[in-house]
């Protein structure tokens, strides 16, 4: 599923779990009017496809969704683009800066610590507020079966993560998002991507770090004060070692899902960052 709108230079933007499109609702028609806006599903999630996961559950690695959404700018006739993600998003981004630095023009990447410090790193409290990480990763089909026996329970429990509730959720994006994971072949393709993480994308981001790889176009740092990466991480002391051309880190005044609770302060971070024009 992708959608496009507005005129300007490309931007793409692309969700996090367990989201489509949807997410970027409060964000994306602002962002339209300067810019054209692509808003994907991202493999395995909304009304994507859900190919098996393969040998290493390789088909959902990180590697693989950057590449689907560098295909879909090159059907739509963007080359080279600016790109934001949030959350799962972020991680497609990270990856995507890596293996198409000639495409990424600049990337903003909202509410993440690189996976690869994450799982060498872990902490209490990270583990704590990220259980459904290593719930997420058991052998099929242990969370695929407990996530199934009731989906709109477990989605509504997993996103009213703070006092707010499921409040600042558009009531029919939050509608969509519950439609999805319904969907047996969602949940499955969720576990896989997650699965990916823990093996084949660590496994391609430890090759990335021996070689000294790092981000190398200009890149925004956003995140939510409230969540886990602003109370139980310092982003502005890992991403340095990730990403060479860090230009600002701002945190937000949300938690987890700054698109949502935070879309006014969202949308001012990444129209200032992308109108500094690099696309020629």
């Amino acid at each position: 599923m992708t959608v496009t709108g507005g005129k300007g230079p490309p931007l793409l933007l692309m969700h996090g779990n367990p989201f489509n499109h949807l997410s970027w609702l409060k964000v994306a028609p602002r962002l339209a009017t300067e810019f054209t806006v692509v808003a994907t599903d991202l493999r395995g999630y909304g009304d994507s496809e859900k190919p098996p996961g393969g040998p290493k559950h390789i088909n959902y690695s990180f590697r693989a969704m950057a590449q689907d959404q560098v295909e879909v700018m090159a059907a739509l006739g963007f080359e080279r683009f600016y790109a934001a993600g949030h959350d799962r998003g972020a991680r497609v981004l990270h990856r995507m800066c890596l293996d198409h630095p000639q495409k990424v023009a600049r990337a903003a990447i909202i509410d993440i610590i690189p996976q690869h410090y994450l799982y060498n790193n872990v902490t209490k409290a990270w583990a704590t507020f990220s259980w459904h990480w290593f719930f997420n990763i058991q052998p099929y089909d242990l969370p695929e079966r407990m996530m199934g026996a009731d989906p709109d329970w477990f989605i509504k429990k997993k996103l009213a993560k703070t006092e707010q509730g499921l409040s600042f959720f558009d009531p029919a994006a939050l509608a969509d998002f519950m439609r999805c994971f319904r969907n047996p072949e969602t949940i499955h393709a969720i576990c896989e991507d997650y699965r990916a993480g823990a093996s084949i994308d660590l496994e391609m981001d430890e090759v990335d770090m021996k070689a000294g790889h790092k981000i190398d176009c200009p890149l925004l740092l956003l995140w939510g004060a409230n969540g886990g990466v602003g109370r139980n991480q310092n982003s502005m002391e890992v991403w340095p070692r990730y990403a060479s051309d860090i230009r600002a880190g701002k945190a937000l005044p949300s938690g987890h899902y700054v698109n949502e609770e935070a879309p006014e302060q969202t949308y001012t971070e990444l129209r200032a960052f992308f109108r500094d024009r690099d696309l020629r």
